[in-house]
C-alpha cells in the first residue's frame, strides 16, 4: 500500500522543484505565470492563488493573474492602494511574508473578509524576473498552511515573474507575439503576429478593428466573444473561453482566449489585454495542472451534492482513464453514495448490489474496514494491482484503487473511490491531481450539503403552503401548475388559490411575493391564508384586497406582494377583477380569440396603506378560458413583459381548452425557469341548471316571524314544494328567524335557494357569535330546543362568517 502520508509530504517541495524546472522550458511569460499559480493549488493545497503587481503610475497594486475559486468568495479586490494598510501593501513595502488566520483577517478592515467564510491568507513577495510583485494564496483548511505548504509557497514565490501588462507594452512598442490589447471605447485592437497567423491574416491586411477579427469566427461562437469584447457586459477580472476561427481551407481552428479587463486611468479608456493561443496545441493529458483550476471553477458553481459529484467525475475519470468512480457523503459513519460512474449495478461489487435500495446504494462500510481506516486517518491512499483487500474494495479496482477522503472544516465530508480493471501505474502527477482534487471536492461537498438541506426545507415549506388539490366547481374546471426556479438556492413566493364561495361564486387568486427566500415563502403562506379568510367572510373583491394590503403593511416587513383576484359568478357568467400590481387575466373566448383584460390596477400589497383597488367587470360566455400567471412565465432577460404577455396570449389562442392539463403543460414548456412560475387556468362552462333564489328582509316587528313564514310558503308553492317538505322548511325558518331576532341586533335577511332537489335556508344577521347546540336540556328549560329542532329536520346545517356578521344555514333534501 502506498500512502500520501508523511513521506509524501516530505517530497512535496522536491516535486514542486521538478515541476518548476519543467515550466522554465515551457510556454512564454503569461502562460508560465498561470502555470506557476496552478502549482500553488497543487503543492501548497490552496483553493485560490493570485499575483499583484504595481500599476504603471505606482499608486496601486493591481491583480495580474489568478487561479482557483472566484476571489469574490474571499472578498479580495482587483487592486489595493500601495500606501494602504492591506496585507498585500504591507508585504510589498516590507518585503516580508505575512501569514494571516481568520482572526487576523477579521481585524483588518482593508482585507474585506467575508464574514460567512473562515480562511487563511498567505502573502509573499515575488522575487522572480522583474520582482516588485506579491503572491497571495488562500486556504480553507482548518489548520491553514503548515510547514510544508509554506516551504512550497516560498519556492513558488521565487519563481513568480510579473510581466509588463499588455497595455504598457502596447504603449512602449510592439506587443508580444501572442498578446493583444483592445481599447473598450473605440474597438481598436493591437495584436501580435502570432494572433494574426491564427486568423490567417497578414499584417498589411489587418485594419486594427476588432470587428475584422470577429467576422472571421464561427457565427455560433460570436455571442460568447461579444460578451467579452463589449464593456457593458464585463466587470474587472479574468476572462477565458474557447472559440473557432475560420480558415481559408479545412475546418475551423479552435483558439483559446485569456484576457483581463484593466481599468483606465484619468481620462484613459479601459483596456482588455490578454493572449490568444491555438487550443489544439495545449496539453490535455493528466499532467496538465490546469485541470485542478478547471475543477475548482466547476465546483464553485456547483449548487447541489449531485452537481459536485458530477463535476468530480467529469474532472477525474477521463484524464485518469479510470474504469469506475464513486463519490459518497459521510453521514453518521455511513457512506451515502451520490454518484456512481458507470451507473449500472453490474459494474460494481456484488456486495454493493446487495445494498441497492433506491437509485444508489449505501456503501457497506462495515464490510470495508480498510476504507474506514483511510477515512479516520484522513489522507489519500493508493493500492496498486495485486494488493490484498477485502472483496468489497478489491472488486472496485482490481488493477489499482485510489481512495480519497474529502476533508472539510475539520471533518470528513465523504470519500471518492477510483478503480481500474487493468494494472495501473500511479505517477507523481496523478498523485498531485488526486490530492488537490480531494481538498476542493470536500469543501464543495459541505457547501452543497447545506444548499440541499435548505433547498429541501424551503421546498417542503412551499409544498405545504400551496393547495394540495383544487376544489370541484359547479360549472367550471380549474387546473394549476407551479414550477420552482432552477437558478439560485431558494424558492420564491409565487402562489395560487381557488376559493369556493356562497351562492355559486368562486374566487381565483394568483400572487407573487418579492424575493426568493424562506421569508418570501412564509409571507406567501400568510397572504394566501389572509385572502382566503377575507373572501370567505363575504367581502367584495376590492375589500378583500384592501384588507390584505393593510395586513401586509402592518406586518412591518420589507417585502411586498403582487396579486390578482377574480370573483367569478357561476350563475350569471360574470366576474369582477381586482389587480394589485399584478399581471391582468388573459381570456380565451370560445371562438379561439384572446384578450388581455384591461383591468385597472392598484399598487402592490404592502406599499401604500390607504391604497385604492378598483374593480373591473368581466363578461364570460360558456367555454371561456381564464388564465392567470406570474411574471416568471412571461418575462425574461431578452424580452420585456409586454412581449411575453402577447406571446402568452398567442399560445393560449392555439390551444385546445378541452384538456386543461395539456394546455397548462404546453404553456409551461417554454418557461425560462430563471424565476419560479405559477399558472392557474379556469374554463367556465356554465351551470347545467340554475338555482332558484328568493330573499326577504325581516323587519323587527311583532309579526316578523309570521311574515317570514308567509313569504316562505308563497315561495315554496311557486316552486311546487308541498307536503311534509314544506312543513319542515317552515319550521326551520321559524326557529332560525326567531333566534336572529332574539339574540342579535340590526338587520336580518332570509335567503331561500333551490337547486337539484335540495333547498337551502339561510338567515344572516349582524352578530359574529355562532349558535351553540346544547349538550343536554331538561324538561324545565324554557329555551335551547330550536337548534336541536333545526338539526333534526335538516340534511345538513351550519354557520359561516359573512361581512359584518354570520349566516346560519340549513339544507333540506326534497
Amino acid at each position: 500500500m502506498v500512502s500520501e502520508g508523511a513521506a509524501g509530504r516530505r517530497t512535496r517541495t522536491l516535486r514542486a522543484e521538478v515541476a518548476l524546472k519543467a515550466l522554465t522550458a515551457g510556454p512564454g511569460a503569461p502562460e508560465r505565470l498561470r502555470s506557476v499559480l496552478e502549482q500553488v493549488l497543487v503543492f501548497a493545497r490552496a483553493s485560490f492563488a493570485a499575483v499583484y503587481a504595481p500599476s504603471d503610475d505606482g499608486e496601486l497594486l493591481c491583480l495580474v493573474e489568478a487561479v482557483g475559486v472566484p476571489r469574490t468568495l474571499y472578498g479580495l479586490r482587483d487592486g489595493y492602494p500601495r500606501a494602504g494598510g492591506s496585507p498585500v501593501a504591507d508585504v510589498h513595502r516590507t518585503g516580508r511574508a505575512a501569514w494571516l488566520g481568520p482572526q487576523d483577517l477579521a481585524e483588518s478592515a482593508e482585507a474585506r473578509r467575508v464574514p460567512s467564510r473562515d480562511f487563511h491568507l498567505a502573502a509573499l513577495p515575488a522575487h522572480g524576473d522583474g520582482g516588485g510583485g506579491c503572491l497571495v494564496a488562500v486556504s480553507e483548511r482548518l489548520d491553514g498552511f503548515d510547514t510544508d505548504d509554506r516551504k512550497c509557497l516560498e519556492l513558488l514565490a521565487d519563481a513568480v515573474s510579473c510581466p509588463v501588462p499588455a497595455a504598457e507594452a502596447a504603449e512602449g512598442g510592439e506587443l508580444p507575439a501572442g498578446a493583444f490589447s483592445l481599447a473598450m471605447d473605440t474597438g481598436r485592437v493591437e495584436v501580435g503576429d502570432d494572433i494574426l497567423d491564427l486568423f490567417a491574416l497578414g499584417r498589411d491586411d489587418f485594419d486594427g478593428r476588432v470587428e475584422t477579427l470577429l467576422a472571421l469566427t464561427v457565427p455560433e461562437d460570436l455571442p460568447a466573444l461579444m460578451s467579452v469584447t463589449e464593456a457593458d457586459h464585463m466587470s474587472l477580472g479574468d476572462r477565458e473561453l474557447e472559440f473557432r476561427a475560420l480558415q481559408p481551407t479545412g475546418p475551423p481552428k479552435w483558439l483559446r482566449l485569456r484576457g483581463r479587463l484593466l481599468p483606465g486611468g484619468e481620462g484613459q479608456p479601459a483596456r482588455l489585454v490578454g493572449t490568444v493561443a491555438d487550443a489544439s496545441t495545449l496539453r490535455s493529458d493528466v499532467t496538465d495542472v490546469a485541470r485542478v483550476q478547471r475543477l475548482a471553477a466547476a465546483l464553485a458553481t456547483a449548487g447541489t451534492v449531485r452537481d459536485v459529484s458530477q463535476a468530480v467525475v467529469s474532472a477525474l475519470r477521463k484524464p485518469l482513464r479510470a474504469d469506475r468512480i464513486a463519490l459518497a457523503e459521510l453521514e453518521n459513519d455511513r457512506l451515502v453514495v451520490t454518484v456512481l460512474d458507470p451507473p449500472d449495478p453490474e459494474s460494481w461489487p456484488e456486495l454493493w448490489r446487495l445494498e441497492w435500495r433506491t437509485e444508489w446504494p449505501d456503501a457497506p462500510v462495515r464490510a470495508m474496514p480498510t476504507l474506514a481506516t483511510a477515512l479516520s486517518e484522513g489522507r489519500a491512499q493508493i493500492w496498486p494491482a495485486g494488493t490484498a483487500l477485502e472483496p468489497a474494495l478489491a472488486e472496485v479496482g482490481p488493477g489499482g484503487l485510489a481512495v480519497l477522503p474529502l476533508p472539510a472544516a475539520g471533518r470528513m465530508a465523504g470519500a471518492c473511490l477510483i478503480g481500474w480493471d487493468t494494472p495501473h501505474d500511479f505517477g507523481p502527477d496523478e498523485r498531485a491531481l488526486l490530492t488537490a482534487s480531494a481538498g476542493l471536492a470536500g469543501q464543495a461537498l459541505m457547501r452543497a450539503h447545506a444548499f440541499d438541506a435548505e433547498h429541501e426545507l424551503v421546498g417542503m415549506l412551499q409544498r405545504q403552503l400551496l393547495p394540495r388539490r383544487l376544489p370541484k366547481l359547479p360549472g367550471a374546471t380549474a387546473v394549476a401548475r407551479y414550477l420552482p426556479s432552477t437558478a439560485g438556492l431558494e424558492l420564491g413566493g409565487d402562489w395560487y388559490d381557488v376559493i369556493p364561495l356562497p351562492d355559486n361564486h368562486v374566487a381565483l387568486v394568483i400572487g407573487d411575493v418579492q424575493g426568493h427566500s424562506a421569508g418570501a415563502a412564509t409571507l406567501m403562506g400568510q397572504m394566501r391564508t389572509a385572502l382566503r379568510a377575507y373572501a370567505v367572510e363575504g367581502h367584495p373583491p376590492d375589500v378583500v384586497v384592501s384588507h390584505a394590503n393593510r395586513l401586509l403593511t402592518d406586518m412591518e416587513t420589507d417585502l411586498f406582494a403582487t396579486c390578482a383576484y377574480v370573483d367569478l359568478d357561476m350563475e350569471e357568467g360574470s366576474a369582477w377583477c381586482v389587480r394589485a400590481g399584478h399581471l391582468p387575466p388573459v381570456l380565451r373566448h370560445p371562438d379561439g380569440t384572446t384578450d388581455i383584460a384591461e383591468a385597472e390596477g392598484g399598487p402592490p400589497l404592502g406599499v401604500v396603506a390607504q391604497a385604492d383597488f378598483p374593480m373591473t367587470p368581466l363578461r364570460l360566455r360558456p367555454g371561456t378560458l381564464i388564465a392567470l400567471t406570474t411574471d416568471g412565465l412571461v418575462e425574461s432577460a431578452d424580452s420585456d413583459i409586454d412581449e411575453g404577455m402577447d406571446r402568452f396570449a398567442r399560445e393560449l389562442s392555439v390551444s385546445d381548452p378541452t384538456h386543461l392539463g395539456l394546455v397548462a403543460d404546453a404553456l409551461l414548456g417554454n418557461a425560462r425557469r430563471s424565476d419560479d412560475v405559477a399558472l392557474l387556468l379556469v374554463r367556465y362552462d356554465g351551470m347545467a341548471s340554475l338555482p332558484l333564489r328568493e330573499s326577504w328582509t325581516v323587519w323587527r316587528v311583532p309579526q316578523a316571524v309570521g311574515h317570514a313564514r308567509r313569504f316562505t310558503r308563497r315561495t315554496l308553492r311557486s316552486w311546487n314544494v308541498t307536503g311534509d317538505a314544506q312543513d319542515a322548511v317552515l319550521l326551520i325558518v321559524s326557529e332560525l328567524v326567531t333566534n336572529a331576532l332574539v339574540h342579535t341586533d340590526g338587520r336580518v335577511r332570509l335567503d331561500l335557494t333551490l337547486v337539484n332537489h335540495r333547498l337551502r335556508v339561510a338567515v344572516a344577521d349582524s352578530s359574529p357569535r355562532t349558535p351553540i347546540k346544547p349538550t343536554s336540556i331538561g324538561w324545565e328549560a324554557t329555551g335551547g330546543r330550536g337548534i336541536l329542532l333545526v338539526e333534526a329536520m335538516s340534511a345538513a346545517w351550519g354557520s359561516l362568517p359573512v361581512s359584518g356578521g354570520k349566516q346560519v344555514w340549513s339544507e333540506v333534501t326534497l
